[in-house]
């Protein structure tokens, strides 16, 4: 299966949410690409946006490998057993996790521009994204979000691995996934144009909320 891009994905997203429009719900997508498909389905189902920031804490020497990962409310997950087998020192990390914790304090401040951040308590939340590869990152973003009391949650993804959608339908209330092909490979396989979102776009997209 193929998305033309990720306007599609949440388009075509939106036709399995129907039943969430109207209700005391939001939606949540991880920045950048995320925020594409999910403003598309707060369009649709009529209900506000935002975005809830989880960063991967990568390898040294190999940034894009995902050791671990920290949300914005200080939910912090770590890969023991890759840092053990790979022998990645402590200190190492703690200075990663510091890293991240300003990175996500610059794009709440670039995103939000001083509002304050979603209330998920007591709510619906419908988490957005682009897709999952490994899922390491949205299962930090999920136990955040359950952390911070919403009362169901939802996971939307276009596209993921199926060993991986098996993990992560564990953690929450459902799971609407559109494809789910085997082998993987990656996300932007998946899709016809995927190219970079930037970080004036997302801004755009989070204020276009009518």
């Amino acid at each position: 299966m193929l998305f033309a891009d990720r306007h599609e994905a949440g388009q075509r997203l939106s036709q399995e949410l129907q039943e969430y429009q109207g209700m005391d719900a939001i939606i949540l997508a991880l920045p950048r690409g995320g925020v594409v498909v999910g403003h598309e389905v707060a369009k649709s189902l009529g209900l506000p946006l935002d975005v809830f920031i989880t960063r991967k804490i990568g390898a040294p020497g190999n940034p894009e490998y995902a050791i671990g990962a920290i949300a914005e409310n200080g939910e912090v997950q770590l890969n023991e057993e890759e840092i053990t087998a790979y022998g990645i020192p402590h200190q190492y990390i703690e200075l990663e996790i510091e890293r991240q914790k300003e990175e996500i304090a610059q794009r709440i401040a670039l995103y939000r521009g001083g509002r304050p951040p979603p209330n998920p308590r007591d709510k619906t939340v419908i988490l957005v994204d682009d897709g999952i590869a490994t899922g390491f990152t949205m299962l930090t973003t999920i136990r955040a979000i359950k952390a911070a009391g919403a009362e169901r949650l939802v996971l939307a993804i276009p596209v993921a691995p199926p060993v991986v959608v098996s993990e992560l339908e564990q953690q929450v209330d459902r799971i609407v996934c559109l494809a789910t092909p085997e082998p993987f490979w990656a996300v932007g396989r998946f899709y016809l144009n995927f190219e970079q979102i930037s970080d004036d776009e997302v801004k755009r997209y989070l204020s276009d909320q009518g």
